[in-house]
């Protein structure tokens, strides 16, 4: 038995502790066109000078060996023939499988932009380690100063925490009317945005970029749609990923807006599973297929589709969307369903003192939670929503500063301190 894996992130990682788990001789070869294993939420950090490159990777030196799998640097995968159960690298080399996992995770959204052309230097996304090394170089060859962000997003944000540690004046554009907006609505924003102006920063809301000024192929000003121009050396086009599914083309696959994948984490095509960023699984609040490109998601995917790889019947239940991000001192968690857009959510709210707690409860139970400056109880939040444990009687305690495990019901917790759930 062969089981290939093409890309090699968390949710390969998982799956490869699976797969050995379950079975200790087939064949393990992994392709990857990078040329190193990194945690992807450190990048930001990494950006900020306050991780090194050596401390990124989260697996041990000897982690291929001790696992017995074969590593493809530098090798990317280029077409999937399902029908021969092969897959074709950029080098024309034909590697046979058995079972394979698709883990190519996502690939940055460029928007068509009038002006914007690959080779203007100046211009960088923020997704994967490489793109943020030649960042890096150029930040510090051209002895930047300011840069403008497109896109108010996870990772527009992400790359801001990095470059504001760096005393990088930013200017972040937006189309929406908020910092966040798929999560934050507009109170919690605000307090982000406040800090964001106390360090000399600046958010345009409502506003795109519309056209790219350059000069000799080198960045000089952006139009906006608002009619505005600002100067400068740096953007960062963080306006999102989406799956990267180039190479189902052809081969049958089942795509929507990722992978389709069942409870198993397996294509409609036997033989062929998907995981991670790049995947379109079980949606835990909604039941529904649903794309959530974070690292939990990604890690429990890939663990799940490793064991069936391997036979060991595993179903994924689902997870829900959850961010963090930090700006300028000030931390801020989301789960789940945060903006409802219909009438039957309750909705608890707390902000004073620069504290905000949003609370979003359904038939009793607590569905999303946004905490800024307030992330003390957040594990203990989302322990609620994946328990789906009716809250009824704790509502007027949930938004107090000393709710804790305490509260919860005996039963409840006694079974998260001496039973499966000992992670708690």
């Amino acid at each position: 038995m062969r089981h290939l894996i093409i890309g090699y992130s968390v949710a390969a990682i998982s799956a490869i502790k699976s797969i050995r788990e379950f079975d200790k001789a087939s064949e393990i070869v992994v392709l990857t066109d990078e040329t190193s294993v990194y945690s992807r939420p450190l990048i930001s950090y990494f950006l900020a000078g306050q991780v090194m490159k050596n401390k990124l990777s989260f697996i041990p030196k000897d982690f291929e060996e001790e696992m017995k799998i074969t590593v493809r640097w530098n090798t990317a995968a280029k077409k999937i023939d399902s029908k021969k159960k092969t897959v074709s690298t950029a080098d024309n080399e034909i590697i046979k499988y058995d079972r394979l996992l698709i883990c190519t995770g996502g690939v940055p959204i460029k928007l068509p932009i009038d002006g914007y052309f690959e080779d203007i230097s100046g211009i960088f996304t923020f997704v994967k380690l490489g793109e943020v090394e030649k960042l890096i170089k150029y930040i510090e060859k051209n002895k930047i100063k300011e840069c403008v962000i497109l896109g108010a997003g996870l990772i527009g944000m992400k790359a801001a925490e990095g470059l504001l540690a760096r005393k990088i004046k930013i200017r972040i554009v937006e189309m929406a009317d908020r910092l966040l907006a798929n999560t934050f609505d507009k109170t919690a924003s605000a307090l982000l945005e406040e800090k964001l102006k106390e360090s000399g920063s600046e958010f345009l809301k409502e506003t795109t970029i519309k056209k790219i000024i350059s000069k000799a192929k080198k960045l000089e000003a952006l139009e906006l749609s608002s009619g505005k121009t600002i100067k400068t050396r740096l953007l960062i086009m963080a306006v999102g990923v989406r799956p990267d599914i180039e190479l189902c083309k052809g081969t049958g696959v089942a795509v929507n807006r990722g992978i389709v994948v069942n409870t198993k984490m397996e294509t409609n095509i036997p033989g062929i599973y998907a995981a991670g960023d790049v995947a379109e699984g079980r949606e835990f609040l909604s039941g529904e297929n649903a794309v959530i490109a974070i690292w939990p998601v990604a890690a429990r995917q890939g663990g799940v589709a490793g064991a069936n790889m391997a036979g060991k019947i595993t179903e994924y239940d689902g997870m829900f969307p959850m961010n963090s991000v930090t700006i300028l001192g000030v931390p801020s968690i989301s789960f789940g369903l945060t903006n409802p857009k219909t009438a039957d959510y309750q909705i608890l709210l707390s902000s004073e003192g620069g504290r905000y707690k949003k609370i979003v409860i359904k038939e009793d139970r607590i569905v999303g939670v946004v905490l800024v400056n307030a992330i003390e109880r957040a594990g203990i939040f989302g322990l609620l929503i994946k328990q789906k444990l009716d809250v009824s009687a704790l509502k007027k305690q949930l938004l107090l500063d000393d709710f804790g495990f305490l509260v919860l019901p005996r039963d409840f917790r006694k079974h998260f301190v001496t039973g499966e759930g000992t992670e708690v």
